[in-house]
């Protein structure tokens, strides 16, 4: 896989380098969504504490508020799905790689947490990470969580689908479509080795789900992408 990517990398380097920084140029630029980035919801006991790192997707780019962005909408269907209140916390920025991520996260005042979601790979893929070093990065940023929150459980979100960006022009849009399957499929392989939790991220070929970037999740797509990690959270979750 590498193989291609890098050939492709060479073969189409004159047409991808201007449209990369033509896309730089000209690409709408939306802000973080609003709102508190910790709290609480759902009534009764405390039955799960979620922390949610990442890129501008965890940052809700692509909706105006916290309250229809990914860690708040997964906080209340886990609050649904496990009869309890979620006590939940997000560390997110818009442009970082895995490794920008594990430094914003040192730097950040971390609760305490059962489980912990990492949403990274988009910069990842436009900083031209290898797999290789992906997959470190995310074993690092879980090593520094784990020690700091006590979380126990890990759910690595995968490398969203860029080829369905409308924004990206073709090839550019192929080729970073490519090299983010390679980047997704190093991640799951170490989940797996490690035993940990993946959420494949599927997004419907629709450009009514995109927000008006072109390259972010709109207001119908957060939801889904929650009820899947609450699903997969909940389901892993023993009962005490």
């Amino acid at each position: 896989m590498s193989v291609g990517i890098f050939a492709a990398k060479i073969a189409l380097g004159p047409v991808l380098l201007p449209q990369a920084r033509w896309l730089r140029r000209t690409a709408l630029r939306l802000p973080e969504a609003a709102g508190p980035r910790q709290g609480q919801v759902g009534e009764g006991e405390t039955v799960l504490r979620v922390l949610v790192v990442g890129d501008s997707a965890a940052a809700g780019v692509g909706v105006t508020d916290q309250t229809q962005a990914l860690t708040m909408q997964l906080a209340h269907a886990l609050s649904d799905a496990l009869r309890g209140a979620i006590g939940w916390q997000l560390v997110a920025q818009s442009g970082i790689n895995t490794a920008e991520c594990r430094a914003l996260a040192a730097q950040a005042n971390l609760q305490a947490a059962d489980v912990v979601v990492t949403v990274l790979g988009v910069n990842d893929v436009s900083s031209q990470t290898t797999a290789s070093r992906f997959a470190q990065g995310l074993s690092l940023l879980w090593a520094d969580l784990q020690q700091r929150t006590g979380a126990q459980r890990l759910v690595v979100c995968g490398v969203p689908p860029m080829h369905l960006f409308p924004a990206i022009p073709q090839p550019l849009r192929w080729y970073l479509g490519r090299y983010a399957m390679w980047l997704d499929r190093a991640g799951q392989r170490w989940t797996e080795q490690e035993r940990l939790g993946y959420c494949p991220v599927d997004w419907p070929a629709d450009d009514g789900f995109v927000a008006a970037d072109g390259f972010h999740p709109g207001a119908a797509l957060y939801p889904l992408w929650a009820q899947r990690l609450a699903g997969l959270i909940a389901g892993q979750r023993v009962p005490s």
